[in-house]
């Protein structure tokens, strides 16, 4: 189960074992004898792309290893390849920025007054600051760390909502994080952690976003003509501009892999997504359904990621141009992701949800800790937090379809907890299909928008929709 332990305070969740449980297990393809099957990929964008249910991908300490592209087959058998989500990616066992001991979660939750966090952020500031001066002289680190305001509008709002949800977030993790110690979830100590870092792939690269960028100069698909959505079967192929224009479906019960580019994707049983970018989501739209539950992720809008030019992002603007009220059911549950500025915060409750009609309903927050307990961050930290927010509300419409719609199933809480080892992947969410059952009922349809990555039961889409689907990520099993 994802859901290690639920207490009145939210969920202590096993992202890794989600991922896992998605049933990665290749088993369409008939064997032949003493054969090994590779996948034909190309890298032209003219070219076409196989879409294939075999492959092979790095060595696994269950079982021998297999060449990228090749998959062992017996005699006379079906083969069944499964493949799960590396371990190191998941082997958080150290804080990123250890806390002071006073300030660890063991220690219980001190009673911190908002000028004591200032009095806090102050003197990470000038440590940090203090860091970054070595070799400058005296006078020109002084002059570094020297602002005109001790704190901006921004750093002010930060601050104050902060020690408004401090104790919440500081307690309730902490009866989840005891109760994962009690069943061994979690470990005191990081000495039965493996030593695996030199394991862990290096940044993948695989071009999604530049080939949705590219797929603006395909000629225009004519909508009338083009199907809406694309099955993935055996030994199918598809153009690119196919690929890009409809909706790619598996309904098999089994995994298929994909190849793209020249790289080769999984795709978990009983899910659907459309790859493109904002420009480009009629073919979401002609898919035809209706979701009774939407989580959005947006790509908001910082310095950091102006800075690092790692993903583009959207203003504002674009994102309240999103087509939600279209694609949402009658009484439709809408989930998102917003960083910790206020002005994001604010923005969706204040303005985007009324523009798509819905209500506000509850304030969640995603919290960040390592395989011992700790946080991944001081929870006081000014630059960044060990957690982040989710905001749930409701599309507003006929009141009885409403009321049909909830018989059964519980009221959203105003305020939860998720509680998790986070990947050490960039912008790898936690799932939210676990914890939100409760409050949903079984079977419903369900859409990710800006996702990177895909779930059995969901359809997702984003110009990055297959990114954590890599192939690479994965190890292979070979079930006997």
């Amino acid at each position: 189960m994802s859901v290690v332990h639920r207490l009145t305070a939210g969920w202590l969740v096993d992202h890794l074992s989600f991922i896992n449980q998605c049933g990665y297990e290749i088993c369409d393809s008939f064997t032949h004898p003493a054969s090994v099957t590779h996948n034909t990929s190309v890298t032209s964008t003219e070219d076409c792309h196989s879409i294939s249910t075999f492959a092979a991908t790095p060595s696994s300490r269950h079982g021998p290893s297999y060449g990228p592209g090749g998959a062992v087959e017996t005699e006379g058998k079906r083969a069944k390849m499964r493949y799960v989500f590396r371990e190191e990616f998941f082997d958080i066992s150290k804080p990123h920025i250890a806390a002071a001991p006073e300030e660890q979660l063991c220690q219980g939750c001190p009673e911190v007054s908002l000028t004591e966090i200032k009095a806090n952020s102050n003197r990470e500031e000038y440590q940090e600051g203090a860091k970054g001066d070595t070799g400058d002289s005296l006078a020109t680190a002084r002059k570094k760390r020297k602002r005109k305001c001790l704190f901006n509008q921004g750093e002010l709002n930060a601050l104050e909502y902060h020690s408004k949800v401090r104790k919440l977030i500081w307690e309730g993790t902490l009866h989840l994080v005891q109760e994962g110690l009690k069943s061994g979830f979690l470990h005191c100590t990081t000495a039965k952690l493996s030593c695996r870092k030199n394991n862990v792939p290096q940044r993948i690269v695989c071009g999604l976003a530049e080939l949705c960028e590219m797929a603006k100069q395909f000629p225009a698909v004519d909508e009338s003509d083009h199907q809406a959505v694309r099955v993935l079967e055996e030994e199918t192929s598809s153009a690119e501009q196919d690929l890009l224009s409809c909706v790619m479906e598996n309904s098999s019960n089994c995994a298929k892999i994909i190849v793209l580019m020249g790289q080769k994707y999984l795709v978990p049983p009983k899910s659907s997504f459309l790859l493109s970018d904002i420009s480009c989501l009629q073919p979401l739209l002609n898919y035809k359904k209706k979701y009774d539950v939407i989580v959005i992720d947006p790509p908001w809008e910082n310095k950091s990621v102006k800075r690092s030019n790692r993903y583009s992002y959207l203003s504002s603007w674009q994102i309240k141009q999103i087509p939600v009220p279209a694609l949402a059911a009658p009484n439709c549950l809408v989930v998102t992701w917003v960083t910790n500025r206020q002005k994001h915060l604010h923005f969706v409750k204040d303005e985007l949800y009324p523009h798509w009609s819905v209500k506000t309903l509850a304030e969640w927050h995603w919290v960040k800790i390592t395989t011992t307990g700790e946080f991944v961050l001081p929870l006081d930290s000014l630059h960044k937090k060990p957690y982040e927010v989710l905001i749930l509300g409701r599309v507003q419409g006929d009141v009885k379809e409403a009321l049909r719609k909830s018989e059964g199933v519980l009221p959203i809480p105003e305020h939860q907890l998720i509680v998790s080892i986070p990947c050490s992947l960039h912008s790898h969410k936690p799932p939210l299909a676990a914890v939100l059952a409760e409050f949903i009922k079984p079977d419903v349809e369900c859409l990710e928008l800006f996702a990177r990555n895909l779930q059995p039961g969901w359809t997702s889409w984003g110009n990055e929709v297959l990114k954590f689907q890599h192939i690479d990520y994965f190890t292979l099993l070979q079930n006997e």
